[in-house]
């Protein structure tokens, strides 16, 4: 799978979060704002409740936008065995026991899967812990994966 269908799939996968999230966040303001939510006595907060629930749906969509457009003006970089990690990077880790991860270091959307022909790419970022060590690193190196007795150790088997 190509950096450029990975992205295209981060952008269509965000388009319909920002789809969600914005008609929930309308949804809720309407709740928030309806003639049955108006309070009966000081101590119902309906009202407030619901207003908290739009406004954080709003601010969820917020964040989608700006993930958008970061990816949407992304430019991909071109890598080799001997350049160093950086953003836009799609990694493949290999673990002792011989699994295999792929990894697509983004701006923004850590924790996003996206499916390809031969498995997944998981998006992390540079401010992530595991994207924190990878940059900088190249292929043929390693970098531990968790922490305590559960790490695991991975080899950069590729970057492109």
């Amino acid at each position: 799978m190509t950096k450029e269908l990975i992205i295209q799939r981060i952008i269509t996968a965000l388009a319909a979060d920002l789809a969600l999230f914005s008609a929930a966040a309308k949804t809720s303001h309407a709740a928030a704002t309806h003639e049955e939510c108006l309070p009966d006595n000081k101590y119902d907060t309906t009202a407030l409740e619901a207003s908290y629930i739009a406004q954080g749906q709003a601010n969820r969509a917020q964040e989608i936008r700006g993930a958008l457009e970061r990816f949407r003006t992304l430019v991909l970089h071109d890598f080799d065995n001997d350049t160093p990690i950086r953003l836009t990077a799609l990694i493949t880790l290999e673990g002792e026991d011989g699994s295999v991860r792929r990894i697509f270091l983004g701006p923004q959307g850590g924790g996003m899967k996206i499916a390809a022909d031969d498995g997944e790419v998981v998006v992390i970022t540079p401010g992530s812990p595991l994207g924190r060590r990878l940059l900088g690193l190249r292929s043929g190196d390693e970098v531990l994966v968790g922490g305590g007795t559960a790490a695991m150790a991975f080899t950069i088997v590729a970057v492109c």
